[in-house]
């Protein structure tokens, strides 16, 4: 995220300078680069609040004196009468929309909003959609402004029941999948929601009355979206990572006041819509502990110092957590805001030990690592979720990716996949095997069940030399896997029929995977040739020169 240092500076009352400035940011956790007065800061998934010229203000607060209010449009708005339904309340708790007349477009903007594209050069687009995208920037609140002669008074917020053509305002047409959530104007698709709106109903260079949606969406709703339909959203990239939910009314007067300071308002009026009231989260903190978890001998008063500058609220025995600080559950997360106030390179190494016996049931997963290694395998790790499931597979409730929203039951899709992915590449020969956990709900007692599986998959020739290479692996070969230590172990092998997947190859594939159990008992006499010995290795000064090899043909 780049951030312009002068548009910083207007939030500070002090006078900041832009390398101290960036030291703050490391010391925050907050990677960045400086380039003349732009700062490009790299911010962790779980700080949402962060993506935006305000909130990395809030942060720098603990080290900086900060203005205390931004100037925000604080007249009295009418009401708006507007037809609005929304049967995604779950997904949308908080809703609000502004209907906003103004007497002509401005051709130039205040220094403040033109400095906004010119430093960050970034596009303007029109006049009601720049002021959107400049607020998203200060604020990190996203908002979309829609034409409002095209939209009319009446809206609809619901999923998709159906796969259905939409195109965005970028003028790229996707179909939706079912479950996505979009906005309707009579049965007519508008909106992504949370992502991108549609060409339908866009504001353009002319429009002078625009209705403005500022929403606060839940994550999981947004989630996935914009990576399924290859869409560059910003919004969706904020709303992923979790916006403010009490931010909304500021960010409509915000959004006011910069109409106000660049046109002449002919009329406002306003409609909002909340579900829920907004609890506060808060929790009982144990001071020791935390000074236990940083191993530094804190004061009572710099821990109180140091948390009222990130903006937390501290009672005897209990910690109120800002609205926008969705991360923060326990001492630990507070621990860990405090080291960063601090600095972690202010804090002093401890030594520990690390046992250096390796537990039986991690030895011998290395045992058969190293066979199968040696049998020209290779290892793969996957993460553990699946697109599909049924009534005995547990679902996340917030998936990393929507796409993939079970916990594996079997490793086979998985392999399967890496095995597509190679051969894609022109690889001829493909050996994997995995070892992970599996898990599924047992019926019986309505618990879950965690296994721990061995998978293997192998297909292609047998190998590279002149005797194997027009010869196929075959369904014996993974049969007899472990042969070399017990001929009578048996792996049930599986053919995996090539017309069900999207290749053009034709070799069979083979695959088997086993309970982990069964093939550690074969291993627990069995020692490797193939491990390292550390002792025996020596090193070398590597040559300055490039390597080189040749082929070398005989006749």
């Amino acid at each position: 995220m780049k951030i312009s240092f002068n548009h910083l500076q207007e939030l500070f009352s002090e006078k900041l300078h832009i390398d101290e400035v960036s030291k703050k940011l490391y010391r925050l956790g907050h990677e960045n680069e400086v380039e003349g007065n732009i700062i490009d800061i790299e911010i962790t998934p779980n700080r949402g609040d962060c993506l935006s010229l305000y909130g990395i203000s809030r942060d720098l607060g603990v080290f900086f004196k900060r203005k205390k209010d931004i100037d925000i449009y604080d007249s009295k708005l009418d009401h708006l009468e507007f037809d609005f339904l929304n049967n995604a309340k779950d997904d949308c708790p908080s809703i609000a929309f502004l209907l906003i007349e103004i007497d002509k477009i401005p051709s130039v903007y205040k220094p403040y909003l033109e400095n906004y594209f010119l430093e960050l050069e970034v596009n303007k687009n029109n006049f009601f959609t720049d002021v959107s995208n400049y607020l998203s920037y200060e604020l990190g609140q996203p908002s979309h402004a829609y034409d409002s002669s095209e939209i009319g008074r009446k809206l609809e917020l619901t999923k998709v029941s159906k796969k259905v053509e939409f195109e965005t305002l970028i003028g790229k047409k996707i179909v939706l999948n079912e479950s996505d959530l979009v906005f309707k104007k009579n049965n007519e698709i508008i909106n992504l929601a949370g992502v991108m709106g549609g060409i339908s109903s866009a504001c353009n260079k002319k429009t002078k009355s625009a209705i403005v949606e500022f929403a606060n969406f839940i994550p999981e709703s947004i989630i996935g979206r914009s990576t399924s339909y290859d869409l560059n959203s910003e919004a969706a990239y904020k709303f992923e990572r979790g916006v403010d939910p009490q931010l909304i009314e500021i960010a409509m007067r915000r959004f006011l006041k910069i109409v106000n300071d660049n046109a002449d308002i002919v009329g406002v009026r306003y409609f909002h819509q909340n579900q829920n009231e907004f609890e506060k989260k808060s929790f009982k903190y144990d001071f020791n502990k935390i000074k236990e978890i940083l191993g530094i001998d804190l004061t009572k008063e710099n821990f109180k110092s140091y948390l009222k500058g990130l903006n937390f609220h501290i009672s005897d025995k209990i910690i109120e957590i800002p609205s926008y600080r969705n991360d923060i559950e326990n001492d630990n997360d507070i621990a860990e805001e405090l080291a960063r106030v601090i600095g972690y390179d202010n804090i002093l190494s401890k030594e520990f030990s690390i046992p250096k016996k390796l537990i039986p049931e991690i030895k011998l997963e290395n045992k058969i690592k190293s066979y199968l290694i040696d049998k020209g395998f290779y290892e793969v790790m996957n993460y553990p979720f699946n697109e599909l499931g049924d009534s005995s597979s547990i679902s996340i409730d917030n998936p990393l990716d929507s796409n993939k929203s079970f916990l594996r039951k079997s490793i086979k899709s998985s392999l399967i996949d890496n095995l597509l992915f190679n051969e894609r590449r022109q690889k001829d020969l493909i050996k994997f095997f995995e070892i992970s956990d599996v898990y599924e709900i047992d019926k019986d007692n309505n618990e879950i069940k965690q296994m721990k599986k061995l998978a293997l998959i192998a297909s292609g020739r047998r190998g590279k030399n002149y005797r194997d290479f027009n010869h196929y692996l075959n369904e014996e070969f993974l049969r007899n896997i472990f042969n070399d230590i017990d001929d009578t172990f048996f792996i049930e092998v599986q053919s995996i029929p090539r017309n069900i997947l999207e290749t053009k190859i034709k070799h069979p594939i083979f695959y088997a995977e086993m309970d982990i159990s069964l093939v550690k008992k074969l291993f627990k006499g069995y020692q490797p040739n193939n491990l390292p010995n550390f002792k025996q290795i020596n090193y070398i000064k590597p040559s300055e020169y490039p390597s080189i090899s040749r082929d070398l043909s005989f006749q």
